[in-house]
Formats: C-alpha cells, sequence, structure tokens
C-alpha cells in the first residue's frame, strides 16, 4: 500500500496530526466529536462507520457501510437511489407514470439489495447534503482509490457531489480512473456577483420582507444555547416533515457541536424574541453551502420566510464573494435569482465487486441519464 495515504480510526486519531490551516483546524473540530460518540449521537439517522485518512498529510472523512438500508442517503446509496426516489414520485402529478415508476422502482430495489449495493466505502463524506472538497489534487484522489481498493478489497468506493461546474478535473481524472459516473440530482449553482437586475430586484424584494413583518436577521454571535432546541424543530418542519425522513436529521447535540466549534456558521431570523428561521452554512475553497435550513412552516406561506431565509443567504454568499452551491429543489425559484442548474454525479468504482453489484450500478446510470436528470430538467425541479 502506498505511504502517502494513512487510515485513522476512534482508537488511533490521537495520532494524527492535523495541518495548521483554517481547513486542518475546521476538520478535526468537525471529526473527533463524530468519532468519540459516534455519528447517530449528532445525526440520528446515520448508521456508518466513520474513518479519517490523510493524503500527503491531508485529512479526509470516509464512511464505510455494508447492509444498513434504513439509513440516510448521506451514507446509503440505496436510500438515495430508491427509498428517496420512492418518496419523491408525487412530484411528478402524473398518476400513470407514478405507477409505473414506482414499480420499477421496487423491482430495481430487490436487485440492489441483491447485489449488496450499500457495500460502500464514501471518500470525503461529511455526512451532509453537500459535500465541498478540500484543495484534493487528481492524482491525490486516485492515490486514495488505489488504498481503498487494497484495503477493502470488494467494496465500491465513491465520491459523492461532484459538477462539472465545480469539479470537472476531478471527475475528468476519475473517469480516466475507471469510474462511472452517475448522476444523483439537479443542483443550482449561484455565481458571485451575476445575478441579472431581475433577479437582483426579487431579492431585494424578498429582504425587504424582514421589515415588513419585523423580523430581525441575527448572527451566530447572537445564537444562543436556548435556541438549540428551536432550530432542531425548525429544520425538521421542513427538511423532515415536510420533505424526507431521509434527510439527515439533526440532534441538538449537532447544532450545540456547531454552535461551539463554528462548524457551522449559523444565523437565523428573530421576532419578537422568537427565532422563525434558521439557515447555517460552512464554507471550502472558493464555495459555500448550506445543509442547515428551516423555517415554521406553520406559519402563513404570505409571510415569506422562505424567500426571506434564501434573501440572506444569498446575501451572505455575495459578501464573501463565494460561489454559492444551493443543493436541489424549487428549482424556478432559484432561477429567478440567478442561479443556473447543473447535474451533480457520484463518481462510482465498482471493478472488483460482484457481477451483479456493476450490473446494478451500470443500470442505475443509464436510467438517470436516459429517464431520471431529463425528467427532473423537464419539470424544473
Amino acid at each position: 500500500m502506498t505511504g502517502r495515504v494513512i487510515l485513522y480510526d476512534r482508537d488511533t486519531i490521537e495520532e494524527l496530526k492535523w495541518p495548521d490551516t483554517d481547513y486542518g483546524q475546521y476538520a478535526r473540530e468537525y471529526i473527533i466529536p463524530l468519532l468519540e460518540r459516534g455519528p447517530e449521537h449528532f445525526i440520528t439517522n446515520v448508521h456508518t462507520t466513520l474513518k479519517v485518512l490523510t493524503v500527503d498529510g491531508l485529512p479526509v472523512p470516509i464512511t464505510i457501510n455494508d447492509t444498513e438500508y434504513n439509513n440516510s442517503y448521506v451514507c446509503s446509496p440505496y436510500t438515495h437511489y430508491v427509498s428517496y426516489a420512492r418518496e419523491e414520485l408525487a412530484l411528478l402529478n402524473n398518476r400513470i407514470l407514478e405507477g409505473s415508476l414506482s414499480v420499477m422502482l421496487r423491482g430495481m430495489g430487490w436487485l440492489l439489495r441483491k447485489a449488496r449495493f450499500n457495500r460502500v466505502i464514501q471518500v470525503n463524506n461529511w455526512l451532509l447534503s453537500t459535500n465541498l472538497y478540500p484543495a484534493l489534487s487528481a492524482g491525490q484522489l486516485t492515490e486514495v482509490l488505489d488504498y481503498l481498493r487494497q484495503a477493502y478489497p470488494g467494496y465500491t468506493l465513491v465520491y459523492r457531489s461532484l459538477s462539472r461546474e465545480t469539479s470537472g478535473n476531478l471527475i475528468d481524472s476519475l473517469l480516466g480512473y475507471g469510474c462511472k459516473l452517475v448522476p444523483s440530482r439537479q443542483i443550482y449553482l449561484l455565481q458571485p456577483h451575476s445575478s441579472g437586475s431581475k433577479a437582483r430586484w426579487l431579492i431585494k424584494r424578498d429582504r425587504s420582507l424582514l421589515v415588513k413583518h419585523g423580523y430581525t436577521e441575527v448572527s451566530p454571535f447572537e445564537i444562543t444555547e436556548e435556541d438549540i432546541p428551536r432550530i432542531v424543530e425548525l429544520y425538521r418542519l421542513l427538511y423532515i416533515d415536510k420533505y424526507s425522513v431521509h434527510n439527515p436529521q439533526f440532534t441538538e447535540a449537532f447544532i450545540a457541536l456547531a454552535l461551539e466549534r463554528g462548524t457551522l456558521q449559523i444565523y437565523g431570523l428573530r421576532k419578537e424574541g422568537k427565532l422563525d428561521a434558521v439557515l447555517g452554512f460552512y464554507e471550502r475553497d472558493g464555495a459555500m453551502t448550506a445543509p442547515l435550513f428551516g423555517y415554521d412552516t406553520s406559519l402563513p406561506q404570505s409571510v415569506g420566510l422562505y424567500r426571506m431565509l434564501s434573501a440572506v443567504l444569498i446575501g451572505l454568499a455575495g459578501s464573501r464573494g463565494l460561489l454559492l452551491h444551493e443543493s436541489s429543489g424549487v428549482g424556478q425559484f432559484k432561477r429567478n435569482r440567478g442561479a443556473v442548474g447543473a447535474t451533480e454525479f457520484s463518481a462510482v468504482y465498482d471493478q472488483g465487486t460482484s457481477r451483479l453489484n456493476r450490473c446494478g450500478w451500470s443500470f442505475l446510470e443509464l436510467l438517470l441519464r436516459r429517464i431520471g436528470i431529463p425528467l427532473i430538467q423537464k419539470l424544473k425541479l
């Protein structure tokens, strides 16, 4: 095995010398508590083995799974491509299409379980909806693949959260290595200071709702320990109750960690002392994304909490001059405010696994390229 890559687990993590850089310190503050307490203490529905590897001294978290089909999609490909997809069929508003796709997903789910589809190692997996990448070279990514192929024979190796717009050189290198490029979702990217006049007007109008409805934007320094249960509730109301139970289910311990160690920068909208909306973002290598986002969905839609919170997020990205990765969903809303749609992929190395597993990934790649992504783009989801 190459000496450039070293693997650490809970018992050996004290031997790791974390780089004295912003990224190195962030990785230490985020990863060590998850190793010590276990991921489930911080994200209830994440069931995985977390380890850290370094390549040329740069630390990168990896997750190792075998079955764990009742799991969040952030570490379970089966949940992402089967369980989550079943829930989203209702968005099609077409009963015939929903019925036929539901039957197909049931059959595909049976096939993928037989293929041990979740026997997978995901590299650079921060257990969040979007994994932003540190400054890893294409050569370092493939060096990690060399190491993991030898250390974990028979496992599928996956790099999630890749797009041509953000990771083009990495994608080319991984394709050259022999990886499949499997579509995962439609995302939206907002370049700093790129919005047209109409988009800027909409964002300004959205932000004016704060004054109209009596809300104040609060910074991380104004978020208190007493707000933690409310932050968990606001995220749950939107991402779990409204969208999907397969999204990461953050606990109060996760939010407390974010506030104490700065693993997320948390902002909110407060009115008469009560927090009604919240977002939490992190930034890396010129980009930022907000895996924590939520608001009180019981309040009338006319209040516009989503619009206000989105305007705050766009403003934070613009003031920092960062690319804003806006994840997926509500595509028309994001496009109207200057974001551009892109396809996000997972680079999948499945050579050395069973023939059935390789067939499963190949079928999935074909299905998503020919039907899944074009359908999402047509429906502007």
